[in-house]
Formats: structure tokens, sequence, C-alpha cells
């Protein structure tokens, strides 16, 4: 392979200037997605991706099939009950998209189409169906339709009685929508036409033209999303508006549409709150006063800021609270402490709270779907690193639970006894101790000789849980370890952990997964010869300052929607979430988060030298990281790295941050992934 060229992208002088600093992009000009002289170079990119890998192109198949093996192809969700009709969701053998039933009151009841995903998606490269909404009387639903993977939505309106779609179409939505309880009005969500944020709700009534649709509210901030839903007990239409550190919510009762919403709260910045309804109080999760973990709060009806606030559930330090699900008899607090979950049953009447017992230090444990308010059954998911999902209905009241669905793993390969995971804790430079979720088969023995596929995201308090994943097991089956770096910048570890890993301290977001790294290695669970790291979007950020900072530790890299060319895109707020984001990167009009982003941005930080063997993801289409971003790295990387080692940027030219829409056309991306990762090991055979 090595008479195949690269394509080398033309070098063009642009000069950036910012507070006196000067930078040079010579490859500035990949950003104009209109241009056919960028299309060729995309398309060249993909070309030599595919020249390159077309010795795997048999293991890439062989692959898909084995991960296609695992996944029952006639499969259903569990059924849930909502306003009188029982709700499911299957799937059809060899059919990529959903299919949308229900049963009205009983599952025995005759089965009632509303939508089929396959054939929705017919002509369409990309399709993606979502914010599906049943009208209160049950006789219409709103569904929102994506077939770019922009998360441009068109709304459009459905008759469940005879099929009929109505004449209305909405264009530019965020895809969801609310009924009003009249089942005629609907609230829903646009979209900035360039920037992509969500920024005005509009009131519509069926039957009449969209263009005469009422904005009753519009969200100037550019740092703020806006969004609308109802509360569970069904009694309010909510609007909320929140950017990173800051909320603000309005509330209209769902039997006046036409009435004015009221502001619940004013905002304030670094105030944080959710609300939710439950008889005459609303109830508040939130971090006011420093409550740096939260604490529930709650006010009554008519008297809803926060200088009424009463305190329900104090804060505590070593608890982070995450979310609170309300049942007429139950409210079910999500919590985590010391990184682990867990689900605290509270009966209202305040008799006894207590916990749902949960094993092992590498599990996962979640509150599912829950729209019945009405009900002692509360459903969870639960699964591990080598436990496949669960859903459980757990009655509240007699504290018995059941198994209503086990993920199947199919092949007749996969036993659960055949894994080993286990939780270790690396010291950080700063002596914060790391944790890191691993998992392995059980003949799979740690050593230099070892592969390990460690991955990291790190960023947003998002926490990558440790879960079960059968995909995972082709590679875990072929001698590689699996690891989870919870960096800071997560929420692992309470809110602090985020803290310490955003804005002037995100360098511990690399640090952290640096100093993982160095400890797997001295503990000989692998060496630098067979250590992979993997991230994507703001983990594609992580690996790349990764690479930047200490290139010897790894051998290959993937790098999934990279985000990273820090600087020049928080500089651009005409780009798709970018103003919403400075609260997490920083504002680099400011001299001082300009030159911190521009210490650790991968893009700025690229220099001659070697490098890892690397591959990067992208989508043609994508609106949260643009395409652009990780084909300038690549541009700059051929220019400058000295070694010899693969560089290949997978080009999707009809997707854009997800990848892939279909259920199995998912998978042939994973599998070129990990065809990369056996390759470099030399286990394609």
């Amino acid at each position: 392979m090595s008479n195949i060229i690269p394509p080398k992208a033309k070098k063009r002088p642009k000069t950036l200037e910012t507070h006196g600093h000067v930078r040079q992009d010579p490859y500035y000009w990949l950003n104009q997605r209109e241009n056919q002289e960028v299309l060729d170079h995309l398309w060249a990119e993909k070309e030599y991706y595919e020249k390159m890998t077309a010795h795997t192109l048999q293991f890439q198949e062989q692959l898909f099939r084995e991960m296609k093996g695992r996944i029952k192809q006639d499969d259903e969700t569990v059924p849930y009950k909502q306003n009188g009709y029982w709700y499911v969701v299957k799937y059809r053998a060899g059919q990529e998209y959903p299919i949308y039933f229900r049963h009205k009151d009983q599952l025995s009841a005759p089965e009632e189409l509303l939508f089929d995903g396959n054939v929705m998606a017919k002509g369409h490269d990309y399709f993606n169906l979502g914010g599906i909404a049943v009208s209160p009387d049950n006789a219409l639903a709103a569904f929102g339709v994506d077939t770019v993977s922009r998360r441009q939505y068109t709304l459009r309106i459905k008759d469940l009685v005879t099929g009929s779609i109505f004449p209305e179409t909405i264009k530019n939505t965020s895809g969801g929508a609310v009924w009003a309880n009249d089942s005629k009005t609907l609230f829903y969500t646009k979209n900035d036409t360039h920037t992509l944020r969500a920024h005005k709700i509009y009131k519509h009534v069926l039957g009449t033209s969209p263009k005469e649709d009422e904005m009753v509210y519009h969200e100037t901030d550019e740092a703020f999303s806006t969004f609308v839903y109802k509360s569970k007990s069904k009694k309010y239409i909510i609007i909320g508006s929140v950017s990173t550190l800051t909320s603000e919510y309005r509330i209209l009762p769902a039997n006046d549409p036409n009435g004015a919403f009221q502001i619940f709260s004013k905002r304030q910045r670094g105030l944080e709150y959710d609300i939710a309804h439950y008889n005459d109080h609303f109830y508040i999760l939130t971090n006011k006063d420093g409550a740096t973990n939260f604490k529930l709060m709650r006010a009554g009806e008519g008297n809803t800021g926060a200088d009424h606030w009463e305190e329900f559930i104090p804060h505590r330090d070593s608890v982070r609270l995450e979310d609170v699900d309300i049942f007429k008899e139950y409210y079910v607090l999500s919590e985590r402490e010391n990184g682990l979950s867990r689900l605290r049953i509270v009966p209202w009447d305040g008799s006894e709270a207590y916990d749902l017992p949960f094993e092992s230090e590498t599990y996962t444990a979640y509150v599912g779907t829950n729209p019945d308010f009405d009900t002692p059954i509360l459903r969870y998911v639960y699964n591990s690193l080598t436990t496949p999902s669960s859903v459980m209905d757990f009655n509240m009241a007699t504290r018995q639970k059941e198994v209503k669905k086990e993920q199947a793993v199919l092949g007749g390969s996969f036993k659960k006894e055949n894994y080993r995971e286990e939780r270790i804790w690396a010291p950080a430079a700063d002596g914060t101790l790391i944790p890191m979720s691993v998992v392995r088969h059980k003949d799979t023995v740690p050593s230099s000789g070892t592969p390990l596929l460690l991955y990291g995201y790190g960023a947003y308090g998002h926490t990558i849980d440790p879960h079960f994943s059968s995909v995972r097991l082709s590679l875990m089956d072929r001698g590689f370890i699996y690891a989870i770096a919870h960096v800071r910048g997560g929420e692992y570890l309470g809110r602090s952990w985020y803290e310490q890993g955003k804005l002037m301290h995100k360098q511990n977001t690399f640090s952290d997964f640096v100093d993982c790294s160095r400890f797997l290695i001295s503990n000989a669970y692998t060496s630098p010869d067979h250590l992979y790291a993997m991230g994507g979007s703001a983990g594609g950020l992580l690996v790349g300052a990764v690479m930047n900072m200490a290139p010897d530790l790894f051998k290959g890299i993937v790098a999934a929607v990279p985000f990273v060319d820090v600087l020049t895109t928080m500089l651009d707020d005409t780009i798709p979430l970018t103003t919403g984001e400075y609260d997490e990167w920083g504002n680099p009009a400011q001299k001082e988060a300009y030159e911190y982003m521009e210490s650790y941005s991968p893009y700025d930080n690229v220099k001659a030298g070697s490098y890892p063997h690397l591959l990067v993801t992208t989508g043609l289409h994508d609106s949260q990281v643009q395409y652009f971003e990780p084909a300038k790295w690549v541009a700059k990387l051929r220019e400058l790295k000295t070694d010899n080692n693969s560089l290949l940027m997978d080009i999707n030219m009809d997707a854009g941050h997800g990848g892939a829409s279909g259920r199995f056309e998912a998978l042939r991306e994973k599998a070129k992934e990990y065809a990369f990762l056996l390759d470099l090991e030399g286990k394609i055979r």
C-alpha cells in the first residue's frame, strides 16, 4: 500500500488574529461546504480510506455479520401504558427502522399501526423519525422527520383514525411538539436557520396555515436554547430555556392554550433548576445557594419564584441528586454516590424510604419509561459491563420486581460468566484518583502484550456509565481489554468532578486520560505498543489533545466526529452550538480564555513529529461538529507528521453527527473502527 498516495489539501494563506495573537490557517478554505473543490477533496479522502482499508473489507463484513448476528432481528420493546393505550415499538427481520404500534385498553386488543419507519425512509439515504406526540384524545399524532441529519425536522400531523396526513407542513423545527388538552392546539420549537439554535416557541392550531402560527416565546440570548414539554401531571405546558449554567422556565395551564405563559422563576446566572408538578406544588431540582450536588425544593403553584422555594431534600456533599420521578403514591430519586448510581423509593405518606439493591461496581441503573402517574409500578433498566440490559418492573408497594425483558445476545457463544469486570483507580498528577471501569474475557490475561482500548469523553457533565455492549464482544473475544476512563469533565463523582474539568480547568480532562493510560501501562494491563484510545465529539477533542500531549503512549487512536478546531470554532458565533458553549469551554473573545484554549486545541497544537496510527470519522452534514474540523486536522497532520503510520479519514457523505441512521447500517461503521484496531494488532484473520 506504500504506492497509494494520500490526498494533499491545497494550502491557501489565511491569517487569523485575535488579541494580537496571529495564527496561520492554510486549510481554512475547507469550510466552504458548497465548493466543488472542497467536495472533491473530501471524496479523495474517502477514496484513499477505501484503498488503504481494502485488505480489511472481507474482515469488516465478517465483523458486521458477527455483530448483526447477536441482535434479535424480530424484536420489540416492552409495552408501556399511556392514556388508555399500550404502546410498543417493533423491529422486523432485515429491516433497518422501527415500526410503531398501539393497543387500546389491553395488549390483547387489535394492533393499530401508527408509523412504519421502513416505508417512510424509502428514497432517503438518511432518515430519522422523532418526537412522536399523541394528542390527549388519542386521535392525532404530531411527528418530526429529518432526512438530512442536521437536526432540522419537518413537523407533520397524522390522523390516527383514518391514517391520513394533514396538509400542515412546519419546517425547520426541533422535531418534538406538545399538545394542549384541547387536542387541537400544538406547541413546537423552531430553530434558527443558520446556527440551528432552538430559539422560538410557536403555537399551531389544527386546520390553520403554519404561516398563521403565533410565536409565544423568543429566546434572544444566543447562549440559551429553548424547548417545550408537558408536565407528567398533564396540568401544565412548560417552556424551558437553558444554557450551560443557567435555567429559566415558563408555565401555562394546559387547559388554557390561548393564555399567556408566566415565568416560573427569573433566570439568575449560575442558578440551575428543573421542575416537576404534583398536586398543588412544584418540585424543583436545583443548585440554589451553592448546592453543588443539587437538592430538591418545592413551591406552591401561586408562588413559584425562587424566593418562595422551600427545602424538601437538602444538599449532600457526597451524593449527587440527578433526577426525581413523581408518581401518585411515591417519588423516585436518581442519585449517584462514589460513582455508583442508585434509585431511592420514597412514599409520599412519610413511611420508610428505601434503595433498590444493586451489586458490583460496573453497573448502570436508570429510570425507564414511566408516563403513567397513577401506578405503583416503577420501570427501570439495569445492565453492567458483563450483564445484558434488562427492563424491570418494580412494585413500589410490595417491593417485588419482574423482569419484563432481557436483552437477547444471539449466536450461542455469549455467556456472562466468561467475562470479568472491575473498577480500578489511577492517581493523577495532582493526587486525585481517577476511576476506570474495565472488562475483558476471562481468558485474556493482562500483560504488556495485551491490546487495550481506552475510551473517554469528559465534557458537559455527561457521565459515560459502564454499560453492556454486544458489539464490544467482537473486540473482547479477540483478546482486547476494554476500559472507560471516568475523567474529570463528566459527573461520575458528582458535580465537582464536572467543575474540575471545564473552562480554565479543562486540561484536567486530558491529563487524567494520560495518567489513566500510564497507570494501565505501569500496572501491566498493556503497553504503548498495544494501547489504543477512542473518543467521539468532545471525546474526539480529548483524544486529539492527548495525541499531542503524549503520542508515544498509544499505538492507535480512533477519533469519531472530533471537535478539534476549538479556537476557530468558538470564535465563530455563526456556527451551530457555538454561543451556547461559552460556559463549557470559555469565550475566546476574552484573552485569558483564548490563551487557555490555544494551549490545548488539537488543530492548533499539531507539530512536526511522530503520531500514532489514526482513524478519523465524520459526516458531511454534521451540525454539531462541522465536517471541516476533522478535514482540516487531517490535512495539517498529513503536512507535519514525520512517521509512516496510517492516517485515515472516513467521511460519510450522507450523514451527520450520529452517523448512519439504520440500526444495522450503523454496525458497518463500528465494524470499520474495530477492523482498524484489529488490523493494527494483526488479528484480522
